[in-house]
């Protein structure tokens, strides 16, 4: 892996557009049909766990968010890592992998002890993300079991939970209000 000076920095919403692009770059124009963008439409990521990768020009070469979810009959609060973005010409120099442990160390910070995304298990495990087992969670669309991936903040987080994974304006149990 070669080394590319950047530096990690809180997305901002003047940053919507540059992001977009982005992500129109490393996942193709019909990146919104999937699973984990509905989840995230109507939706806003949560506060302070977006974040940006700038490269010393200035360009972003890499940004990430997470989402609020609720899990099961008692909407178990957790988080959905998505996107992660690195620039296609940029991708193996190790810019992803930043962002997620800045990323995960952040959510840890607040208090956020479940996250769950949907990806590649062998690139994910480097940031210790392990498969949820078989049949434990429910997706309200297409997701496979073999890509749905989960890390603990908390341990033990995830055995708190089963059941259909909603967004929390999907959600229509009991909510929290912290």
């Amino acid at each position: 892996m070669s080394t590319l000076p950047f530096a990690i920095h809180p997305a901002v919403p003047a940053d919507h557009d540059r992001i977009e692009d982005l992500l129109d770059r490393a996942f193709g124009l019909d990146r919104r049909s999937k699973t984990s963008y509905r989840f995230r439409e109507g939706e806003m990521p949560v506060a302070g766990l977006s974040f940006k990768a700038l490269a010393q020009d200035g360009d972003i070469v890499g940004a990430i968010s997470f989402w609020h979810l609720r899990i099961g009959d008692d909407g178990v609060p957790a988080l959905l890592l998505g996107p992660l973005a690195v620039s296609p010409d940029l991708q193996g120099k190790g810019i992803g992998l930043v962002l997620m442990q800045h990323g995960i160390a952040a959510a840890t910070d607040m208090g956020h002890g479940l996250i769950l995304l949907v990806g590649d298990q062998p690139y994910y495990a480097r940031a210790g993300f392990s498969k949820v087992p078989d049949g434990l969670l429910e997706f309200p669309g297409p997701v496979d079991p073999e890509r749905l991936l989960y890390r603990e903040p908390v341990p033990g987080a995830l055995s708190k939970c089963s059941g259909l994974v909603l967004s929390p304006r999907r959600f229509s149990g009991p909510r929290d209000t912290t």
